[in-house]
């Protein structure tokens, strides 16, 4: 079975840092651009980054830009986005998703997804 779990979510205060952690399982990282959503309250889905297949490309929106860093480690079958400088409005449900397959899989598009997880759960507040 073809699945991506994340991990790591948890209450910070605002200024402070968390690293999610995307696992997959039933298939290998280094075939799929995977992107990282959010869904705050009352809001929308909203892809906030993504990166290749290869790893070598990397895409952020402007909200989070500057402050999440999204790695990879095909070995470990795992995507990692670190997030600094965690602000309330970036209080959400977090999710990893595939959103290319293919062995030159890009981040053109973190509209939609495959795989997609429960989600982990990130709470910004003093």
């Amino acid at each position: 079975q073809l699945q991506l779990a994340e991990s790591g979510g948890a209450l910070v205060q605002p200024g402070g840092s968390l690293r999610l952690s995307c696992a997959a399982s039933g298939f290998t990282l280094d075939y799929y651009a995977i992107g990282w959503f959010r869904r705050a309250p009352g809001k929308g889905r909203e892809g906030i980054s993504c990166i290749s297949a290869s790893g070598t490309q990397t895409k952020y929106v402007d909200s989070v830009k500057g402050r999440f860093t999204t790695s990879k480690d095909n070995a470990q079958k795992a995507v990692y986005l670190q997030m600094n400088d965690l602000q309330p409005e970036d209080t959400a449900v977090y999710y990893c998703a595939a959103v290319d397959e293919g062995w030159y899989a890009n981040c053109d598009q973190i509209d939609s997804g495959s795989f997609w997880g429960q989600g982990t759960q990130v709470t910004v507040s003093s």
